[in-house]
């Protein structure tokens, strides 16, 4: 039966319960300001510290986002005892080695999305932090946005009936320089990797690991996947179709549907957003989710940074809402597709 009204997300606000975290930050780029920006504005988390190979890119960055100390490597970071938890937002073809290293130090830490390059690396990864009994965790920072958790419920509930199909696109055009980190294979370059993991990701977070993955796209001259729409099989008649591409802006959409409902999933559908929840009737009822929570774009980064800290006051190693062995999955997916598009 369709609902009447929406349930209502099941937010990792602040002050909660969580611990106030000491936060390490190892790579000063981008993703890592923006991190800190909603850290700070949007969390009781703090970073005390940031880690780079140049002290002087650390400390600039110190600066900007008032961080109290700024070094020369990832070890010293690392050797400070003040430090509960590391963000490691390297080019992923550092992920594992910093990942790893973090979790030698007995430090919790979260891993920017992708975890690791390969399914085979994030399972070392896992075996690493769950000998040490730290808690790793990968940055899809999707699962922990409100409009997810409205889904995540629909879901359970069995809203959309027998669910048969989810559909996401994640394309951005990405200027063709030989030198861009997503044009360099050995960073762990292309865009199934770096974008189309969200597509993915949502996929799995529905219908779980594939039962067969079809791709088809093309690569760059560098070596890496440029754009490939992926076809993954389920069983009992159910699919996912996911695009990526590095070298076109696609809409940024994602739907869920199934015998009794759909779920339209509104632009950028990876970031905070909007939905609407459609019966199978044409012209029957729908409902509209709005996040009323006032995060907008990457402040967004802020819910994982809440959660991680609230699953660590809880004594777990892990993250319940997106598993290592489900950050392996995905992988795994991945890793057949990108060597599908480079068959010649």
């Amino acid at each position: 039966m369709f609902p009447s009204r929406l349930p209502e997300p099941e937010l990792f606000l602040p002050s909660t319960g969580e611990p106030a975290l000491r936060w390490g930050i190892v790579g000063p780029g981008w993703i890592a300001g923006e991190f800190a920006k909603a850290v700070r504005a949007h969390t009781t988390q703090k970073v005390v510290a940031v880690a780079s190979r140049s002290i002087e890119r650390a400390s600039a960055f110190a600066v900007e986002h008032g961080i109290e100390t700024a070094v020369g490597s990832t070890e010293e970071l690392l050797a400070n005892p003040d430090i509960d938890v590391v963000y490691i937002a390297t080019p992923q073809s550092e992920h594992l080695h910093g990942a790893l290293a973090a979790i030698a130090a007995g430090k919790h830490v979260l891993v920017e999305k992708p975890i690791t390059v390969t399914a085979d690396e994030a399972r070392i990864l896992a075996d690493a932090a769950r000998r040490a009994g730290v808690l790793a965790m990968e940055g899809m920072w999707s699962r922990y946005l409100p409009q997810t958790s409205v889904i995540r419920q629909l879901l359970a509930d069995g809203v959309l009936g027998d669910v048969t199909t989810v559909l996401a696109d994640h394309g951005q055009r990405i200027a063709a320089d030989p030198n861009h980190r997503l044009y360099r294979p050995e960073l762990g370059g292309g865009a199934l990797l770096d974008l189309g993991i969200y597509p993915v990701q949502l996929s799995s977070m529905v219908f779980g690991s594939p039962a067969r993955v079809t791709a088809v796209g093309g690569m760059t001259e560098t070596g890496v996947d440029a754009y490939s729409t992926l076809v993954l099989e389920h069983g009992h008649g159910a699919q996912s179709t996911l695009f990526s591409s590095i070298v076109a802006r696609t809409p940024m959409t994602a739907a869920i549907a199934g015998s009794e409902g759909t779920i339209s999933i509104d632009s950028v559908f990876y970031l905070p957003s909007t939905f609407t929840l459609s019966s199978t009737d044409h012209f029957g009822p729908k409902l509209h989710f709005a996040d009323t929570s006032g995060l907008e774009f990457f402040d967004g980064l802020a819910w994982e940074a809440t959660a991680l800290a609230r699953f660590v006051g809880e004594g777990r190693t892990e993250s319940p809402l997106h598993t290592l062995d489900e950050s392996i999955s995905i992988l795994a997916t991945i890793d057949e597709a990108r060597a599908q598009l480079a068959r010649p």
